[in-house]
């Protein structure tokens, strides 16, 4: 604990900002490239249909991390600020809190979906040609899958506040290489296609998230991030902070959900072919975005910490190194998958008609990386410092009170070629706002230099 406590608060910041985000970035990156995995060795059966299926499938997916962001990010963010005030035992609360509520909501969420898939599916966008694809993925992946889904990311959110990032990471990267091995497998030697893909992924989750209880068990004893049922409380300042600093995040992700779902009615109508070039150009795009995610997921314990602890200075340093490494990443993958678009596209499906719609799609949404970078530390750092109104803006913002409506106008006036210009437009416009909010706040927060005082 004494050499994570120097990282937190003495180790140079570059120093310090590198060690919790790149484990981060990494396991991030791993996650989305096994999620590409799923779509690259189910394109291989050249089936557009299944392709789509697991397209139309992705937002109630999705919503598995919008609960991990929930109880993972709300609880981080309230551990490190006890931490920062030396308050152990109200972190040992939360991270109990956070792990059996999690926990419970997604052993719950699986057997709804489980019950309304047929009512579900067709409203995500399932046709005749997909829904018995689609209702296979939904099984595996959510029915049977949603605890541990849950957990493997709310267990690495909470493990980071500690500073055991390169373990945080491994954990999930475990996940990610595990199901990238599994997903040829069960595709091809079983020949289960689809289901196989689903099946790979619930039981890489399943193996990541025994890693992170068998961690735990290691430092029982040494470490605040408990499972103790006995700590668990439903009164107090616990269940309220963790929700409503976790919030943001759970929104952002459960209307992106909303989003992706009128976004795969609107193009599912034109084709299976566009929907499944959709599919694959978010999914390329989503590299990106895990990078910017990664980057201020891993130093959200750094800013909570100092904030509590009254580093005014710390924190701000760490925010601004952040920010500088997350756009320059982004503005270089901007450039890379603008200008490398068609091939890349063609690394995952050999179909022309799919392959056209999936170069055109990624040469527009690429242009949301730069913006989303700095969104991403904008809302981090709000929730990091125990803002609830203004994450709460910028999360409605960046996806549903935008997009959609842009979506729908842009479909009427350009058809499908116009649909995807929905999202970069939504994103810069909230970035505008973002920017209004966050430039006089952090100009305020240099002004009081020590809001909370650690106990002595």
């Amino acid at each position: 604990m004494q050499e994570n406590e120097y990282l937190f608060r003495e180790a140079p910041v570059r120093r310090a900002v590198l060690a919790l985000a790149l484990p981060t970035v990494i396991s991030q990156i791993i996650t989305v490239v096994y999620n590409m995995a799923d779509t690259f060795f189910i394109g291989q059966l050249n089936d557009p249909n299944q392709v789509a299926a697991a397209t139309v499938a992705m937002p109630a997916f999705v919503a598995l991390t919008a609960l991990s962001n929930l109880f993972g990010i709300g609880g981080a963010s309230k551990i490190s600020r006890c931490l920062g005030q030396g308050d152990r035992e109200t972190a040992k609360a939360t991270a109990a809190f956070s792990f059996w509520t999690a926990l419970t909501l997604a052993l719950l969420y699986g057997i709804v979906v489980f019950l309304i898939r047929p009512w579900l599916l067709p409203i995500l966008g399932a046709n005749e040609g997909t829904y018995g694809f689609c209702s296979s993925y939904v099984f595996w992946t959510i029915t049977v899958g949603a605890v541990p889904t849950v957990l493997n990311a709310g267990l690495a959110h909470l493990v980071r506040t500690e500073g055991y990032a390169r373990q945080a990471g491994f954990g999930v990267a475990f996940g990610g290489v595990l199901n990238i091995l599994l997903d040829p497998i069960f595709i091809f030697v079983f020949r289960l296609e689809i289901a196989g893909a689903a099946m790979a992924t619930m039981l890489s989750n399943t193996a990541a998230t025994t890693y992170f209880l068998l961690f735990l068990y290691r430092l029982r004893g040494r470490t605040v991030i408990t499972p103790d049922p006995r700590r668990y409380r439903l009164s107090g300042e616990v269940p309220g902070e963790v929700i409503l600093g976790g919030l943001p995040s759970f929104l952002m992700m459960m209307l992106g959900c909303l989003s992706n779902s009128v976004l795969n009615r609107l193009i599912t109508a034109y084709s299976n072919q566009a929907m499944a070039g959709m599919g694959i150009a978010k999914k390329i795009d989503m590299i990106a975005f895990s990078v910017a995610q990664g980057m201020t997921q891993g130093v959200l314990p750094l800013i909570a910490y100092n904030y509590a602890s009254g580093d005014r200075a710390r924190m701000t340093r760490s925010i601004r190194v952040t920010l500088t490494y997350t756009l320059a990443i982004a503005c270089t993958a901007t450039l890379t998958l603008f200008l490398f678009a068609a091939p890349i596209t063609r690394c995952f499906i050999d179909n022309d008609e799919t392959v056209a719609y999936g170069r055109d799609f990624l040469k527009v949404i690429c242009f949301t990386c730069p913006s989303t970078a700095v969104n991403f530390m904008i809302i981090t750092t709000f929730q990091a410092t125990k803002q609830r109104i203004q994450p709460l803006i910028l999360s409605l913002l960046r996806k549903g009170s935008l997009d959609i409506p842009l979506m729908l106008a842009l479909d009427r006036r350009m058809g499908v070629r116009g649909i995807p210009w929905a999202t970069p437009l939504a994103d810069w416009i909230a970035l505008a706002v973002s920017l209004a909010l966050f430039l006089p706040y952090l100009s305020k927060l240099r002004r009081t230099p020590e809001p909370e005082v650690r106990p002595q």
